[in-house]
């Protein structure tokens, strides 16, 4: 069986343009309409739909590989870099730090050209240990063939199943020139949609580092939608949408890498998985007006800095129940102050008890109307 790569046209890539064109213009036609709608939003709102989709966009992409980044840290590391006053900061760990500085790199400089030097630094900050788990590994630099060609596998040891074998090490360096020849190439921004797959679907099938090929493509594609839009501001994540289809992602890299250079079926997922984080895109939206409506309704609210960090925590997204002894860590208060500060909020409707479950009593947000 043979891999695309090992094909002798490869990387003439080609698509039946056809039968892409209802869902690109669909496509384009949804992207203008939530940037649209994002733009009216006003500069503050569309601030925090950016911070919002940002968050989710780092948290998701590292979720497709297996790693659980602390949601807290990561909207902290963004908004510090930013240079927006979300309140009290949470101090985020080094490979928190280092996923954000590629991703903010990624979309807020996409006019910048894709260099070797900028995929070198892309990876240094994903790997601040110079490790991956317990593995070490090449960091800032291709990977190399010691230990037995590059695979994507799955299953236990003895019953492994192959599911792409990259290219030798030996090509990495002329196969990465070519790729970034083609990407550098200005082209029209209406072809940027469908160059964004392609740029995926190529750097991730040539995998060039010994980790973090899946997230550096997907920020590459984060880059070069950044491009068709001509704007820094993300208000929708494809990342997101790709965890949420992780398994029919797979399948179709695989059935793509094992087939010909006809990657018309490759372009349909990716276009319709673009649709769909378009839809999502509406549930950010939701929680940035409810947000706004929250704090609309209550400006005149007289609380303190405790009683305020632990609101904005529950408006964006807090896991799990509310208790009082979850309120004094957050607060970094004692239980005592943590259930003045509640009850104080559940005498002005603020705060709801919640229905009886268990010992412990938790609180949600009152309904916002």
């Amino acid at each position: 069986m043979a891999y695309i790569h090992e094909l002798k046209a490869w990387p003439e890539f080609r698509w039946n343009q056809e039968r892409l064109t209802e869902k690109l213009y669909s496509v384009h036609h949804r992207q203008g309409r939530l940037i649209g709608r994002m733009e009216a939003l006003g500069f503050k709102l569309r601030a925090e739909a950016t911070l919002e989709t940002l968050t989710v966009d780092v948290i998701k992409s590292s979720e497709i590989e297996g790693e659980v980044l602390d949601r807290n840290q990561v909207r902290s590391s963004i908004a510090r870099r930013l240079g927006m006053d979300i309140g009290a900061l949470t101090p985020a760990d080094r490979n928190v730090e280092g996923v954000v500085e590629m991703m903010l790199d990624a979309t807020q400089k996409f006019t910048e050209p894709l260099s070797v030097e900028r995929l070198f630094g892309w990876h240094a900050s994903l790997f601040p240990t110079g490790r991956s788990g317990m593995t070490k590994i090449k960091v800032g630099a291709w990977r190399d063939d010691m230990t037995g060609p590059m695979q994507v596998v799955s299953g236990p040891i003895g019953r492994e199943r192959v599911h792409h074998q990259a290219p030798a090490a030996d090509r990495l360096d002329a196969e990465m020139q070519g790729f970034l020849d083609w990407f550098n190439k200005v082209e029209d921004p209406a072809a940027l949609v469908l160059k964004a797959g392609v740029a995926h679907l190529w750097f991730v099938t040539i995998h060039p580092f010994g980790d973090g090929n899946g997230r550096i493509a997907r920020a590459i594609a984060d880059l070069t939608l950044a491009r068709a839009e001509k704007n820094a501001q993300r208000f929708y994540s494809m990342s997101a949408q790709i965890r949420a289809e992780r398994k029919a992602y797979y399948d179709i890299l695989e059935a793509t890498q094992k087939g010909g250079l006809d990657i018309t079926p490759w372009l349909e997922w990716f276009l319709g998985c673009l649709e769909h984080a378009f839809n999502d895109a509406e549930n950010i939206l939701a929680t940035v007006m409810m947000k706004a409506r929250f704090w609309e309704m209550h400006r005149e609210l007289s609380i303190n800095q405790r009683q305020r960090l632990v609101i904005n925590r529950l408006l964006n997204g807090f896991e799990g129940k509310l208790t009082s002894s979850k309120w004094a860590k957050l607060a970094q208060c004692s239980q005592d102050t943590a259930l003045r500060d509640i009850e104080d909020l559940v005498a002005r409707a603020i705060l709801v008890k919640d229905p009886a479950r268990g010992r412990s009593t938790s609180y949600s947000l009152a309904e916002i109307e």
